[in-house]
């Protein structure tokens, strides 16, 4: 069985439901001051906004654009020490929509600068309990190293440049320091130089070419990075095999919310978690059917595709559905989940 050293997963990540109500809007609940907060509108065809406590309140980017950070004065208005308060802005609250927020918890707030790369971030978040760390960059044009604190090395590292428009890249370890995906766009792997320099990173770094997507000369960036923990937080690839009988794929505890994306072909980047399904495994009513959103697209849940079980230590692909479980195409996946078992040698009921 998987130990880890959190015993309460919802201490650093959890999805918080809520109801937008067209007004000032306090999200309580989440168990903690969220860090990072993602969130979308399940009923309408509104943007993801992502908002974090490096770049403050107010601050937009979106996982489905390549647009330039924005200023938008009725999304987070304030980060709170059980979630976070939403201004009148459609988007981000509007009235009776429902709406799903995923919530991280780096540092506790700004941060300060990390001076281990050549480059010296304006600042940087970081908690090395559960492998989060949030940092705020300017490029030089050329290659260079930026420091994340994680004290291990990281294994998904997602970049956006916040001063022009311009592609999120993806960092996975699976894939390694030659290759990046886009988070909002559906392209299969590229091989690219000049996003990673061709390095992966390592316990205090990780490296940047010369790409304007994460080093332009003169352009601010964040970079969202994760480290795994065992017991809490997953990060690799599988193959699928195109039958309801489908691959199995090992975490070491029960998935409380997953993301994967297929890398050798044209295909979304598809998001489930258990407050939007509350009943794992999927159920006939469902038609073996997930809710998803899809982090590219900036469309509504839906039940058209997706069908997996989520056990105590890992998820099974139950469906023949090309974009999971495709014969033979490769997926790489985030997931974040419950304990198996805790420092305290406490084990969960598996299931």
């Amino acid at each position: 069985m998987a130990y880890t050293t959190i015993n309460k997963s919802t201490d650093y990540f959890n999805t918080k439901l809520y109801t937008g109500n067209g007004g000032t809007n306090a999200i309580t609940g989440v168990g903690f001051q969220p860090d990072l907060v993602w969130g979308k509108s399940r009923s309408d065809t509104f943007d993801h906004f992502l908002l974090d406590a490096v770049r403050g309140t107010t601050k937009i980017i979106s996982s489905n654009t390549n647009v330039a950070e924005s200023t938008q004065t009725g999304s987070i208005t304030a980060f709170d020490t059980d979630g976070f308060t939403l201004g009148s802005g459609n988007p981000y609250n509007k009235s009776s929509d429902n709406y799903a927020s995923w919530n991280w918890k780096a540092g506790g707030g700004q941060g300060s600068s990390n001076t281990d790369g050549s480059i010296n971030t304006t600042y940087t978040s970081v908690s090395t309990i559960s492998g989060v760390s949030i940092s705020k960059y300017t490029g030089t044009g050329s290659n260079a190293t930026v420091g994340h604190g994680l004290g291990v090395a990281p294994k998904m590292i997602l970049i956006k440049r916040l001063s022009a428009n311009d592609n999120w890249i993806v960092y996975h370890n699976s894939l390694g320091g030659t290759k990046n995906l886009y988070l909002d766009a559906n392209n299969a792997e590229a091989t690219r130089s000049d996003t990673f320099n061709n390095t992966a990173p390592t316990s205090s770094v990780f490296s940047l070419g010369s790409a304007t997507g994460t080093n332009g000369s003169g352009s601010t960036y964040i970079a969202y990075c994760f480290a795994e923990k065992t017991g809490y937080s997953k990060f690799g690839k599988y193959t699928g095999n195109g039958n309801a009988d489908g691959t199995f794929v090992y975490t070491g505890f029960k998935p409380s919310w997953l993301m994967i994306k297929q890398t050798n072909s044209t295909e979304n980047w598809h998001i489930f978690d258990i407050k939007r399904n509350p009943y794992y495994p999927t159920s006939s009513s469902y038609g073996g059917m997930a809710t998803r959103l899809m982090a590219n697209l900036n469309s509504a849940d839906d039940l058209s595709q997706g069908g997996f079980e989520f056990l105590s230590n890992g998820l099974k692909m139950t469906t023949s559905w090309a974009g999971g479980n495709g014969s033979g195409d490769t997926f790489i996946y985030m997931c974040f989940g419950q304990s198996l078992v805790g420092s305290n040698n406490v084990p969960c009921t598996a299931r």
